[in-house]
Order: C-alpha cells, then structure tokens, then sequence
C-alpha cells in the first residue's frame, strides 16, 4: 500500500515539493541542500514571481501554522497576502491573543 504525498516547502527557493510523508527522515531541497519545511497536505504554493504571498507564508510558517486537511474539510482560513498578516498580526498585538491564534482566524 503506497502512502500519501504531502507537501514540503523550501522558502529561500520559493519551492514546493510533493513527497511520502516520513518522520524520521530529514528531506532537503534538491536546489540548495536546506532543509525542507513539512507544510501538509491541504497546501497550495503561491508563484515562484510571487514575493509578497512567500512572505505571507513565511510568516505563517515561523508561526507554526500548517496546511493539514481535517477530517470534513481542508485547513481551515489561512491569510494569502501581507495585508491580511499584518491586519492580523496588529489584532493579535492589540488583544494580547497569540499570533498563531489570530493568524488563522477568517474574521477580526
């Protein structure tokens, strides 16, 4: 029985990889040799071109938030640009919530 493919991301690459999904294994990119981040099934990558939406995923990436599928739907709101982040990230700062918190959240 083959296991299903996730997503792997290397952020100073602006690549994103499908692979089997094994813990103990480290993956790297195959351009630079970094390592690769696990990001999840549910994951779309933005544009190679597109710096501002790589960003945007940086941010959420530091923050710990993936793109794993639940079991009824996909992951959930996750912000596309560095608008939505920073609109995000001044809630969070003001209500003294965490930023992975109201990262994810599709209303302020």
């Amino acid at each position: 029985m083959t296991h299903a493919k996730t997503s792997y991301v290397c952020l100073p690459c602006r690549a994103s990889y499908k692979q089997p999904y094994d813990r103990e294994r480290e993956r790297r990119c195959p351009r630079c040799a970094e390592p690769l981040v696990h990001v999840g099934s549910a994951f779309a990558a933005p544009r190679r071109r597109d710096a501002a939406g790589w960003r945007a995923l940086s941010v959420l990436l530091h923050a710990g938030i993936r793109f794993h599928k639940s079991c009824c739907s996909g992951p959930g709101y996750r912000p596309r640009t560095l608008r939505e982040v920073r609109e995000r990230l001044t809630h969070a700062r003001r209500t003294g919530r965490p930023a992975a918190e109201s990262l994810v959240r599709y209303e302020l």
